[in-house]
């Protein structure tokens, strides 16, 4: 059983992969057809390495440029190669869903809705 996305990659020599079956483990059901990889499984392991890396650094290109030795011209180009790649791949459009509670509250605090639009979206 694959369980990591690098090695899937690997095995793939970066070709297509198309996904029939899915199963949740924990409850055992298991889906058939066909599905995408995540737009982030569709890179290369390396690139998938920088952006988990960049994650964890909580954005910071400084945090980067010490994790991986390399110069801030340099991160900012790579950040530049990814999300050109990531532009290509195909996203599911969202589904918008009402904003939670909290998200209501932080718009009114800000002063990006006002008091009785905040009443409106909550009800």
């Amino acid at each position: 059983m694959i369980r990591d996305w690098t090695e899937l990659t690997r095995l793939t020599g970066g070709g297509s992969i198309v996904v029939e079956r899915v199963k949740l483990a924990d409850s055992g059901i298991a889906i058939e057809g066909e599905f995408a990889l995540p737009p982030l499984a569709q890179l290369e392991s390396d690139d998938q390495v920088f952006v988990m890396a960049f994650i964890s650094a909580h954005g910071s290109i400084k945090d980067m440029e010490r994790m991986f030795g390399i110069s801030y011209p340099t991160v900012k180009n790579r950040l530049d190669k990814l999300a050109g790649k990531l532009k290509m791949v195909e996203f599911e459009p969202a589904v918008q869903t009402e904003p939670e509670k909290e998200d209501v509250l932080g718009m009114l605090e800000r002063g990006e809705i006002t008091a009785e639009e905040a009443v409106r979206r909550l009800s």
